[in-house]
């Protein structure tokens, strides 16, 4: 006989942006808890660098969020344990040409609008902020408000901090609905858990949980790649990448996609990535795609060239066609919410998304507008 529970909210995904719903809506005093087909932090979230970037954003919603998720990671950098590794280390994009820079001036000032901080460095400066970035370099943008996290820790502290339950290793198979369509709670294998509301944080799966509550919602998953060197003094200061990186990310294309982001850790590894290709789930090794990586991340610090690669790994990205997260209340099913669709940026908008969702939950005041991320939002031209 299925386990049963009452709850306010049952939030379907234990990765950080599943975590963070769960933090904050327990903070607003709502009884949650957490289900997850996996381990905690074992999709996305798990094969992530931990980017929290206000630099990679133009002016609009996403970069509002973002902003909001700097403040808020700040907060949570003091009341959660230090080994999540929250380092607030700047973002520095760099251009290869003048043409490029040009671009990036003309970005920046739109992103300083909004209220980032972004200042240009000239070439013949370059070496003072980064010692061992290419001299070929015409210049680049210093955002100090980037930062990093340990993203799987930090997934596992905000859930600490909820001290909700997590059923881990339950896949959801389905939503259970009263005779009016409304959600009354899910069942896994083994467990019924009853509540009023349900959160889908499913990441690359947040299709097929709208799926199973009788919604909609295009996310596909979108692979990419990192590779992880052997331990090295701090030959990288800042999160560094190319400008090109900044196209990518808002690139509709399916095709692969490469652009050097490469970021020391305090253990010591280099991080480079970042890839990007639609293949549905194959998490086939592509050996292209780490030759990329390896070029552009040498030829934006020669120092790397003659470095060893201990490891790769690689995720899927929640792909929504219009580069935008689903978060809130969906209209279609009542008690039915949304987080997830964030792409590469769900651990840096986490905080933002899990304050967006207890406020939808509870009827607060949101701290920012959430129309733009409605999840029955027009989606035209979404990739079949």
């Amino acid at each position: 006989m299925p386990k049963r529970h009452s709850l306010d909210a049952v939030i379907i995904g234990a990765g950080v942006v599943g975590a963070a719903c769960a933090y904050y809506a327990a903070r607003s005093g709502l009884s949650v808890a957490v289900v997850d087909r996996g381990p905690v932090a074992g999709g996305t979230t798990g094969a992530g660098e931990g980017n929290l970037l206000v630099s990679d954003k133009g002016a609009g919603p996403e970069l509002d969020l973002a902003l909001l998720s700097t403040r808020l990671w700040r907060e949570l950098s003091g009341a959660l344990p230090p080994d999540m590794e929250y380092e607030p280390k700047g973002g520095l994009v760099v251009a290869p040409d003048e043409t490029t820079l040009k671009a990036l001036r003309v970005f920046a000032e739109g992103q300083r609008a909004a209220g980032v901080t972004a200042t240009e460095v000239p070439g013949d400066a370059l070496a003072d902020v980064e010692p061992h970035l290419s001299p070929a370099m015409a210049g680049a943008f210093h955002y100090p408000e980037d930062a990093q996290v340990q993203p799987a820790r930090a997934a596992a502290r905000l859930l600490a901090a909820a001290s909700c339950a997590t059923h881990l290793g339950e896949e959801v198979t389905e939503i259970l609905r009263t005779p009016t369509g409304a959600v009354r709670g899910l069942r896994t294998p083994r467990r019924e858990l009853l509540a009023p509301a349900v959160v889908n944080a499913a990441g690359t799966w947040g299709g097929r949980i709208a799926d199973l509550a009788g919604s909609h919602l295009p996310v596909l998953p979108r692979r990419g790649f990192v590779l992880v060197t052997e331990p090295l003094p701090r030959v990288v200061r800042h999160k560094v990448y190319a400008a090109d990186y900044v196209a990518d990310v808002a690139s509709d294309s399916a095709a692969l996609q490469s652009s050097a982001v490469v970021e020391g850790t305090p253990a010591g590894p280099v991080l480079i990535g970042a890839t990007r290709e639609r293949v549905g789930f194959d998490r086939s090794l592509s050996l292209e795609a780490l030759r990329r990586l390896a070029a552009q991340a040498a030829a934006l610090f020669p120092v790397l060239a003659d470095v060893d690669v201990l490891r790769t790994y690689h995720g899927f990205r929640p792909y929504l066609p219009d580069h935008l997260p689903a978060i809130g209340a969906d209209p279609r099913v009542p008690g039915l919410y949304h987080a997830c669709g964030h792409e590469g940026a769900g651990i840096g908008l986490a905080p933002a998304t899990g304050v967006l969702v207890t406020a939808a939950l509870t009827g607060a005041a949101p701290p920012l507008d959430p129309t733009p991320f409605r999840p029955d939002r027009d989606f035209e031209g979404s990739p079949s």
